[in-house]
Parts: C-alpha cells; sequence; structure tokens
C-alpha cells in the first residue's frame, strides 16, 4: 500500500520504535493518529508533525482500545493503516513468573492489539481493504532463557496475526508482523523484571550490534508498501528459530 495520504494509527507512538515510525509515515505523507498513554509526549511529538493528531489511551484497556479505534475513525473519516506498536518486555524465569506481571503484559502485548484490529477491521472491510502491522520480537523465533512469557506471548500474536492474514485476504486487509532485533531505545528500561541472575550465552557467537528505532521503523515502512506476510529485522533471523 502506498502511504501517502493514508491514515495511519501507531501505538506506542511517545517514544522508541513508534515515534521514529510515525516521524517517517508522516514524512511519507501520512496522516497519523499518535496513541499512548503519555499525552505530553504525543503532543510534544504532534507539533512536528503536520496534521497527526494525539489520542492518548492505554492500549491495555480494552475499552480505551475500542475508543481510541473510533474517535481516530471519527476524525479522519477512515483509518487505512494500524500499527499495533506498544508493547512491555518482561525478563523472568519460568519458574518466577509473577501471574500479576503476566496479566499486564499479556493485557498490553496481546489484548490490546486484538482488541485494535477487531475494531479496524469492520471499517478497513467498508471502505474497500486495509493494511495491518503487528510488531512482535525477534525473541519469538528463540527459545531464550528467561524470556519465557514475553516471547510466548509475541509467538500467540505472531499466529493470530498470520491467522487472520488468511482470514481477511479476501477483504484485501492485509496483515504483517515484523521482528525487530535488538533496537537501541528505553525499551530494557521499561521492562519488568524478576530478581534473577541470567547468564546471557550464543554459543560463542558474536552478537550483532543493535538497530537505531530509525531501522527499525524503515522495517515497519517495508511492511506497509510490500504487504509481506513477515518482515525480518535482518536475514539471519529467519534461521535462529529454536535457538
Amino acid at each position: 500500500m502506498k502511504v501517502a495520504g493514508k491514515v495511519v494509527i501507531v501505538t506506542g507512538a511517545s517514544s522508541g520504535i513508534g515515534r521514529a515510525t510515525a516521524i517517517l509515515l508522516t514524512k511519507k505523507g501520512a496522516k497519523v493518529a499518535l496513541t499512548a498513554r503519555s499525552k505530553n509526549k504525543l503532543e510534544d511529538l504532534s507539533r512536528d508533525l503536520p496534521g497527526s493528531l494525539v489520542v492518548a489511551a492505554d492500549i491495555s484497556r480494552e475499552k480505551e482500545a475500542g475508543q481510541m479505534v473510533s474517535l481516530v475513525a471519527r476524525y479522519f473519516g477512515r483509518v487505512d493503516i494500524l500499527v499495533n506498536n506498544a508493547g512491555q518486555g518482561y525478563d523472568s524465569p519460568v519458574e518466577k513468573t509473577d501471574l500479576k506481571k503476566l496479566q499486564a503484559i499479556f493485557d498490553l502485548n496481546l489484548l490490546g492489539p486484538l482488541v485494535a484490529m477487531q475494531k479496524v477491521i469492520p471499517l478497513m472491510r467498508k471502505q474497500g481493504g486495509g493494511v495491518i502491522v503487528n510488531i512482535s520480537s525477534g525473541t519469538s523465533l528463540m527459545y531464550l532463557p528467561n524470556m519465557g512469557a514475553y516471547s510466548g506471548l509475541k509467538c500467540t500474536l505472531n499466529a493470530i496475526s498470520l491467522t487472520a492474514r488468511e482470514e481477511l485476504k479476501e477483504d484485501k486487509i492485509s496483515v504483517s508482523v515484523v521482528y525487530p532485533y535488538i533496537t537501541a531505545t528505553d525499551f530494557e528500561e521499561n521492562t519488568l523484571k524478576e530478581d534473577f541472575e541470567a547468564e546471557w550465552e550464543d554459543n560463542g557467537r558474536e552478537i550483532p550490534p543493535s538497530d537505531s528505532a530509525k531501522y527499525a521503523a524503515q522495517k515497519i515502512l517495508e511492511a506497509i508498501v510490500t504487504e509481506k506476510a513477515e518482515i525480518f529485522a535482518h536475514e539471519w533471523m529467519k534461521n535462529r528459530k529454536g535457538t
């Protein structure tokens, strides 16, 4: 799908990959709805993005996620692209996984994107098509110690996304998954963590340096333009499943 002139919702737009994506899509001529919990950060960003709309909402809350889509649709008259980017990490061994924290990231990382999809799909169907891009994680391609809860939810998001892609292809609604690599943002600082000692090992292989948020945003743009089922931050990630 061409981006110019299209209405795009970007969740988690106040920082990191979401912010970079909103900036990039605006430069490409899109009208961007900026969604996150921090209204002040969104308003600061919106001042530099002509035609953008600020929608402060907590995507982890079902009602707010649905209202967010409805508000954007009323304001712009349509929604062409949904980028489900909002999310939070959780580092914990399976044995020590806290169920309340798991529920919190379930609501944000999985329930929120699902509700947004459910609200936007009928609109896109009525319009004759649209694009949904769900931001997953490279960890969902691997089985990494202390990442079970987070990567498990991202695996579920992958399955929902690619199943929806099959269900909606006759409606000309494309659903894609983007797998970012480690990205230089404040994501790690905001990650929930249990008290444990982790030892990172990669079988003696050198770990590639982290990507910039702008690089990740380019991959999201690639997903929108090409409408491919899956976009990997790097080609080598395709061969890392289960490692």
